[in-house]
């Protein structure tokens, strides 16, 4: 929708119980694509896998992402985590529970859609407009999935691939400060970004704070950019220290931090705070010293700022050749039509090359270009992006909403505003009618997952289906119904070890296949009409049909118990058929 200073760590541990419920043996293809281990993917945000992907052609399981979506004029204005899942094929779903906040991260089966662990985290949400994430990541070496926690901390589950596992807290400022005083911290500082985990299993993620006085720092704390090694001492640089500007106060909101292939850096963008100007920065991974720093600006004039939006989620991508694409508003605003800019750097950021001509709530994907039949140019790769054209009133736009793939080493007049951009190599317009302004319903991705070995991409709507765009083509198949036509803040493609996709519509998270897929009949709880007291008692339920017609709803019921329901599909009759334990974190 359109719109350093240090701190040892001392790990202070958590004890968790963790439900335990039925569960069926995993079944369906080996592992064919590999693993997702955070917001587009990677490291680099790349959000590419080797393949092959299922066809989308019915809904395998689905699960809520928002137990109490807040809906304003029949639109979502709410950013839902990604989730992440590992070679083993289990997935990883962050859930808000509660209106305005609350979350919980759920583990399930991917192959069936069968529970396997719940935790809830005490993460606090920053101030905000439109909701942010929580952005969780697996470590590479997939013995731990971070999660955002209150006050700045991080939650380690352990062993996430198994029913039950330890929580540990960690603190980039040290976790024997925070247990002086939980509560002050907890009030000053929250994580605004999406975590990233290096090769050497170091998390970075960027926070926000009220800067007031906390134990061990009395000068309190400065917005910026946390690095918590997993063993050894944290640090924290400030986005004012990082870019050298007193009024830059923290990242950009919902900006995952990406790692160069070497890992010897990271990149992030900061602002002042929501649409206000900003700066993309390079930061050395050992111990967060700034590399550089470029204050973004239009394209079409370099006097102009460009606001950097926390209501959106542009993350940077880095390309295989080390540039660097960041999407950002456009200056004077909505003068491009409200689709901004994917600014596109060296990897030095000193050199500003040509842009895309949209960038508004976007992280760009990188396409192998010897996967699009046709392409003579001589980009080694190239981009894959939302090219939304937005016909919303005062927006001036012809409502023609696109996906595009772009080349970067070639160029074009932008019809819309005359600058130099980015040559387009193939468009898709987006397939529905907007049944209430000219054009097309929008494609509703802020990251598109790109498969390899079948040269395709994974695409999600508004107008509530999920599509394969198919590149030698140029085509998209039959769009699989998701969810009714809803209008919402941009949502991640993922693409799992078995080739399943997943796409999240209308607060709902699907696993998608092939139809005749494995040897499951799987009912989506999104397409099942519940009797009302199974909608009271069952929340955050996924769904499964037994071989006796009956759906099996497994899922959370309040905050953090497992419980299994049965009913007769069609009757107002519902059985509670086994609670687990209850899963609460103590100290």
């Amino acid at each position: 929708m359109w719109v350093r200073q240090s701190g040892r760590l001392a790990p202070g541990r958590f004890s968790v119980l963790l439900g335990v419920v039925a569960t069926a043996s995993l079944m369906g293809s080996p592992a064919a694509a590999g693993d997702w281990v955070s917001f587009a993917g990677n490291a680099q945000h790349t959000a590419r896998v080797p393949g092959p992907s299922q066809l989308p052609q019915q809904i395998r399981w689905s699960t809520p992402v928002d137990l109490n979506p807040q809906y304003s004029g029949g639109s979502l204005y709410i950013h839902y985590g990604s989730p992440v899942i590992s070679a083993a094929n289990h997935v990883f779903v962050p859930q808000k529970v509660g209106a305005t906040g609350g979350f919980v991260v759920n583990a399930f089966q991917a192959a069936n859609g069968m529970p396997l662990w719940s935790l809830p985290t005490d993460y606090i949400l920053p101030n905000h407009n439109w909701t942010p994430s929580m952005g969780i990541t697996l470590v590479p070496d997939q013995k731990l999935l971070a999660i955002p926690g209150a006050g700045g901390t991080v939650l380690l589950r352990t062993a996430p691939n198994t029913k039950v596992g330890r929580v540990i807290r960690m603190a980039f400022y040290g976790i024997n400060n925070y247990n002086l005083n939980p509560d002050a911290f907890n009030s000053a500082i929250q994580i605004c970004t999406p975590i990233l985990a290096d090769a050497r299993n170091t998390l970075y993620f960027g926070y926000t704070s009220n800067g007031a006085a906390l134990p061990g720092y009395p000068n309190g704390i400065p917005g910026g950019v946390a690095r918590l090694p997993l063993r050894g001492n944290g640090s924290f640089l400030s986005a004012a220290a990082i870019t050298g500007d007193a009024h830059m106060a923290k990242p950009a909101f919902n900006c995952a931090p990406a790692m160069t292939h070497d890992g010897a850096s990271l990149y992030i963008a900061v602002n002042q705070n929501n649409f206000s100007y900003g700066y993309l920065c390079k930061l050395k991974a050992t111990d967060l010293s700034p590399e550089a720093a470029i204050l973004l600006r239009d394209p079409r004039n370099a006097s102009w700022n460009v606001p950097v939006p926390d209501d959106g989620t542009a993350s940077p991508t880095i390309g295989p050749d080390g540039d660097v694409y960041y999407g950002v508003l456009e200056a004077s605003f909505p003068s491009n039509h409200a689709r901004g800019w994917m600014l596109h750097f060296d990897s030095d950021l000193k050199t500003v090359k040509t842009p895309g001509a949209f960038g508004w709530d976007n992280t760009a994907a990188i396409v192998p270009s010897n996967l699009v039949a046709g392409y003579t140019g001589s980009s080694e790769y190239l981009v894959l992006t939302k090219y939304n054209n937005y016909a919303d009133s005062g927006v001036g736009g012809n409502g023609q909403n696109k996906v595009a793939i772009l080349d970067p080493g070639a160029t074009m007049t932008d019809p819309v505003t005359g600058a130099t951009v980015m040559n387009e190599v193939i468009t898709v317009l987006g397939p529905t009618a907007n049944p209430k302004l000219p054009g097309v319903d929008e494609w509703c991705i802020n990251s598109v997952a790109v498969d390899t070995a079948n040269a395709c991409a994974v695409v999600n709507s508004e107008d509530g289906h999920v599509y394969r765009w198919t590149f030698a083509t140029n085509s998209l198949s039959p769009g699989l119904k998701l969810a009714p036509p809803t209008g919402e803040a941009y949502t991640p493609t993922v693409i799992g070890p078995d080739g399943a996709i997943y796409a999240i519509n209308n607060a709902v998270l699907s696993c998608c296949e092939a139809s005749g897929s494995g040897v499951h009949r799987l009912t989506p709880f999104g397409g099942v009409d519940l009797p009302a007291k199974a909608r009271q008692q069952g929340q955050g339920l996924t769904g499964l049909s037994d071989r006796a017609g009956k759906l099996l709803l497994y899922g959370l019921v309040g905050f953090g118990a497992l419980a299994a329901f049965s009913f007769q599909v069609g009757s107002s009759r519902i059985r509670r058929a086994r609670t687990s334990s209850k899963s609460f974190l103590s100290r």
